[in-house]
């Protein structure tokens, strides 16, 4: 039987909470045991709660979602953080890497996702949206009228290629990757070959470590 996850949520909007709230208001693993309109509430409320992640907002009144990260590694270095947010911009994402925030999802995501993120987060395991991972990339990247080999390289990675690479990343099998994608099996592997001749890779591997020594995830 899993073991129970205690949450506490930020955000200035009471209907995103509340969406939140009942996403897993049938599942009890994943307990909201607190909720918090901007990231002053949210330090205040680890005093009486201990919750296992923290899901923040970007954009609230007061202290932002960036803000409570940075207050929040300082305090409490073990306590995960999870920013869920509408916005995806550079320099936001840029800020939120520098932060230290263990993943960072779209508002727009599905509760698979969301619980995708928690667990891996949970597990060890940074978790970026392809989206965020994408501006993070171009972030990092030289100005385009002196394009490295490995800009290059970028350039040619279709978005559904680079959700395929963050998957691998996080150690899916391929039939995994299908299940989350809702591709087939084929599908997958042909993104991979492709994966594969696009970054010079040889081996699953060998993707792995290209994804991670270009910072295209980050490492704890």
């Amino acid at each position: 039987m899993s073991r129970q996850v205690d949450i506490l949520i930020a955000d200035d909007h009471k209907i995103v909470r509340d969406g939140i709230v009942s996403l897993f208001s049938d599942d009890p693993e994943f307990i909201i045991v607190a909720e918090a309109e901007n990231g002053d509430e949210v330090l205040t409320l680890l005093k009486a709660y201990s919750p296992d992640i923290v899901i923040l907002d970007i954009s609230m009144p007061g202290m932002d979602g960036i803000e409570c990260t940075n207050k929040l590694k300082q305090h409490y270095p073990d306590l995960p953080v999870l920013i869920l947010s509408m916005y995806h911009e550079e320099e936001i994402v840029t800020e939120v890497f520098k932060s230290g925030a263990a993943g960072y999802i779209l508002k727009n995501s599905g509760k698979e996702e969301l619980i995708e993120a928690i667990n891996s987060i949970l597990s060890g395991k940074p978790f970026y949206c392809p989206e965020v991972t994408q501006t993070y990339i171009e972030s990092q990247t030289q100005p385009k009228s002196r394009k490295s080999a490995l800009q290059e390289i970028f350039d040619t990675l279709s978005e559904r290629e680079l959700g395929v690479l963050h998957l691998i990343v996080q150690e899916q099998t391929n039939r995994e990757i299908a299940d989350t994608l809702f591709i087939s099996i084929r599908t997958v592997d042909a993104h991979r070959r492709n994966l594969l001749n696009k970054t010079g890779a040889k081996t699953t591997a060998g993707l792995v470590k290209f994804a991670l020594s270009n910072h295209l995830f980050q490492e704890d």
